[in-house]
């Protein structure tokens, strides 16, 4: 299968969970996260703000803020990802291609801070196929030493992706059945 047809498969196969089933399969899904041995090294957390029935990240940033972590999502700056400290009380609003981000706040810079890494595909090694943007794959050539770990739905799992040189994967792929 090319890109594009993974894209569409996966798509169609989130727009057919039920919000409660979103719900309770991402809330397995960061219990998984919650008990990595990566999480619980990590003192900073780069998460991202989920949509169109992403893994949600919600009970991750929670459970981040009450275990002391520093926690950071992406926001998209004259075509660069730069991640800005998230607080409970953070305002957010649609940002580039209608992405939630924070509006104000402070950007944080921690070369070994965990990045909970979106994606459409994965595969079981680590492989990672994005949304198109590129976004990931620049940050992490230019930050290569970020430990980096991606949630998804078992239908997101392939045994092979298309790949390109840009392509960069991930250290740990976590998804259930």
């Amino acid at each position: 299968m090319d890109k594009k047809s993974i894209r569409a498969l996966v798509r169609r196969k989130r727009s057919e969970l039920s919000p409660a089933e979103l719900e309770r399969r991402s809330e397995a899904l960061a219990q998984l996260f919650l008990q990595s041995d990566a999480y619980r090294r990590a003192s900073t957390l780069y998460a991202y703000l989920s949509i169109s029935g992403e893994v949600s990240t919600a009970p991750i940033l929670r459970q981040a803020w009450l275990d002391g972590k520093t926690v950071a999502v992406p926001r998209v700056t004259d075509g660069e990802l730069r991640f800005i400290r998230l607080e409970e009380d953070t305002r957010i609003a649609p940002g580039y291609r209608g992405i939630p981000e924070p509006v104000g706040g402070k950007e944080i810079r921690e070369p070994d801070a965990l990045v909970l890494t979106p994606g459409v595909a994965f595969t079981p090694g680590g492989g990672r196929m994005g949304y198109g943007g590129g976004f990931y794959d620049r940050f992490f050539a230019l930050e290569p030493g970020h430990p980096r770990v991606s949630l998804c739905f078992g239908f997101q799992i392939f045994p092979c992706l298309p790949t390109q040189p840009h392509d960069i994967g991930v250290d740990q792929v976590i998804w259930d059945n």
